[in-house]
């Protein structure tokens, strides 16, 4: 009996109809593997993944295959989006048991009574295929190990546990006091790995296949920004040129302006055609910040791209934005998405064609299996201009109608499939981007729908205690994760600066005291990312490293000092550092795959002052922000006429001057400043106050 219909997951879903006898994950699936002492065959995936639909399609749609699956195990689908927490968990024994990095679909084999894996790996055949076996008989040959080898699978499962243990909850080495040496050198070493790692040709730091690295990214453009010192001008070049690649590459769709998820090739042409929320979400606002910063119409096109697609695409009517996009179509991979040239030769205008094939590529050798294009931006309207003596403007409105013609052509082909249902943490990630690519762009209408995202949240997956993990159809499912308060709690404080809401505070206050009561070690410092309420397989895991998105630790870390900060209350800033202090041997031997505990790292050792702004005077308090904001790099609210409610020190800043501005570093606060030449000298004043182009105030 297939138990999956009944599911709110689209991925669990779309296998409903299996002949496998499939199980979620719950009570009654693991009772099933203990009475019948039976093993479990555990897949997990998610509805966009390309390579999950394949396996489903040879596999767990067979008659024969399903009928063994049925025989031999208790089967359970696992949807990773959904639970985060068995995902990392089986990744890890995944990378324990092969030696190698997993993915999805992940194929694990559990023992029935402690759900430890003793066999896993990703996608099998349903024929021998390139030194794999196939599906069935990998069936057979685990199901006969595993009755034979009982006693050895209980041995096994402790080492396994014991090393997750291990690997999961890092302990802290005593040693000398923190002199700040040692941050710097780690600052060093990953500026100088980040520039060993770049591909100087194609843009990226790595080989293919090619993403798009979000996290990584941030931590480029921290280590080379104006005020750094590590490598600061390659790293921004570096950064900068990668930024553009991508956005001309084929990663991007130059039709909506979505990103994919990755490319498979070193020269990022082709993609797995899938658009995830959480990529689109952080590359908005490295975009949007670097088209300020470099005035780059390249990156500026991008960031705008990204947020239309989002209004169109993502955005849910009854609130927050969907989860993904599928890379199938029809059952075909990218057939949304690539172009055949008879198609442009018949929608095209010849006075449009030839300009649009040269700019992206159709006048070259097919890029897509042999047979078909998918565009990528060979040439810029400028280039285009200077070869054929048109203007570079009435280029541009060419190319624009010819891709306003393909879009309404596409919208006619078979759609990829949707997952509507909406994420918290990815949510989380969304806002943040908003608000960052919103001031960056000095666009009120991003900001609009990072507030309106908050209220979603708070209205939805929030019961005043704590958050929930997934919303679909009217209904919360599953206690949230680290990543859930981490990303949210900072995304409300970098909103916070864009727009003060005294209720947004409180709301903040209130998620940082339950990410410390629910994820962190009390023991030890740093969190968990599983809540304590919630029972886990083998180990909780606390996790330093990033994956496609930034660590919840990282995050927290920062989010927890700004609050702190803020509010006067040292219990988050003290959870914070001690966070930070167990990371630092992981951030020490592997700097790279922590790369979200790098800008965290950095502020720890010139931590910038934060201004609060108050006063009685609205348009003289917005002048002075507005003054701040756009000649420092500091963090500025502006709460105008202080209120006795406001939490922690806030209370404190009254004024019954027209403006009135303290700036603080950390708990220790200047004296007031009622004008812009004394809030001017206090910052000279603060050693940690730093000019937007990093030459020092002015």
């Amino acid at each position: 009996m297939n138990r999956l219909s009944e599911e709110n997951s689209l991925y669990l879903r779309q296998h409903a109809d299996n002949p496998v006898h499939w199980y979620p994950w719950c009570d009654a699936a693991l009772d099933a593997a203990k009475q019948k002492n039976r093993p479990i065959l555990l897949s997990i995936g998610y509805s966009a993944c390309h390579w999950c639909h394949v396996m489903a399609h040879e596999s767990f749609e067979h008659e024969a295959t399903a009928r063994l699956m049925n025989d031999l195990f208790v089967n359970i689908k696992v949807d990773r989006e959904e639970r985060p927490d068995l995902d990392r968990i089986y990744q890890l024994s995944h990378q324990l048991l092969t030696g190698r990095g997993g993915g999805w679909p992940l194929t694990v084999f559990l023992d029935p009574v402690e759900h430890i894996p003793f066999f896993a790996g990703t996608y099998f055949p349903p024929e021998p295929r390139h030194g794999m076996p196939s599906f069935r008989d990998l069936l057979c040959r685990v199901r006969q190990w595993y009755d034979q080898n009982r006693d050895e699978v209980k041995g096994q499962n402790n080492k396994l546990r014991e090393a997750i243990t291990a690997i999961n909850q890092p302990m802290v080495k005593a040693g000398p006091a923190a002199t700040g040496n040692r941050e710097a050198k780690i600052l060093e070493d990953a500026a100088q790995q980040l520039l060993a790692r770049h591909d100087s040709v194609n843009g990226g730091y790595g080989d293919a296949p090619k993403f798009p690295q979000a996290p990584l990214l941030s931590a480029v453009s921290a280590l080379g920004g104006p005020a750094s010192e590590a490598g600061g001008e390659l790293l921004a070049k570096s950064l900068k040129f990668t930024l553009e690649t991508m956005a001309r590459s084929g990663l991007r769709d130059h039709l909506d302006g979505g990103f994919f998820r990755y490319c498979v090739d070193a020269t990022w042409t082709i993609p797995h055609f899938e658009k995830m929320l959480y990529d689109n979400a952080m590359l908005l606002p490295l975009y949007a910040e670097g088209a300020k910063r470099w005035n780059s119409p390249v990156m500026k096109e991008a960031a705008e791209g990204i947020a239309s697609w989002l209004q169109t695409s993502m955005r849910h009517e009854t609130g927050g934005y969907c989860a993904s996009i599928d890379a199938d179509a029809g059952g075909a991979e990218g057939s949304f998405h690539v172009w055949h040239k008879d198609e442009i030769n018949e929608l095209l205008a010849e006075s449009s064609r030839q300009i649009f094939c040269r700019s992206y590529g159709l006048d070259q050798v097919p890029n897509f299996e042999g047979k078909a294009w998918h565009l990528v931006r060979r040439l810029s309207a400028g280039e285009l201009a200077k070869a054929s003596g048109d203007s570079e403007q009435a280029i541009e409105q060419a190319l624009e109608e010819a891709r306003s013609v393909l879009v309404a052509a596409r919208e006619k082909r078979v759609h990829p499939t949707l997952d509507s249902k909406r994420l918290t943490s990815w949510n989380a990630l969304l806002t943040e981007g908003l608000v960052r690519a919103g001031l960056a762009l000095d666009r009120d209408d991003w900001l609009e729908s990072a507030d309106q995202i908050i209220e979603f949240i708070h209205r939805e997956a929030w019961d005043g205690e704590r958050l929930f993990a997934v919303y679909y159809a009217g209904e919360v499912k599953f206690a949230a994760y680290l990543d859930d308060y981490a990303w949210l709690l900072n995304a409300i404080m970098f909103f916070l600066q864009a727009r003060w809401k005294d209720q947004y505070l409180r709301f903040a206050t209130r998620l940082g005291d339950a990410l410390l009561a629910r994820f962190q070690d009390p023991e030890h410092g740093g969190f968990f990312f599983s809540d304590a309420a919630v029972e886990v397989p083998i180990a909780r895991s606390m996790i330093f490293q990033d994956d496609a998105t930034p660590a919840g630790n990282a995050i927290a870390v920062s989010a927890l000092q700004k609050l702190g900060a803020l509010t006067g209350e040292l219990h988050y800033t003290k959870a914070a550092q001690r966070c930070l202090a167990r990371s630092m041997d992981l951030l020490g031997q592997s700097p790279l795959a922590c790369t979200s505990l790098l800008p965290v790292l950095q502020e720890s050792v010139n931590p910038r002052p934060h201004i609060i702004i108050s006063g009685t005077d609205v348009q003289q308090c917005e002048a002075l922000k507005q003054w701040v904001n756009t000649g420092y790099q500091v963090d500025c609210y502006l709460i105008g006429q202080a209120q006795d409610s406001l939490p922690g020190i806030l209370s404190q800043y009254l004024s019954c001057e027209p403006v009135t501005a303290w700036v603080c570093h950390g708990m220790r606060c200047m004296p007031p400043a009622e004008s812009r030449e004394a809030l001017k000298q206090r910052l000279e004043e603060t050693n940690g106050s730093r000019h937007q182009d990093g030459t020092g105030p002015k």
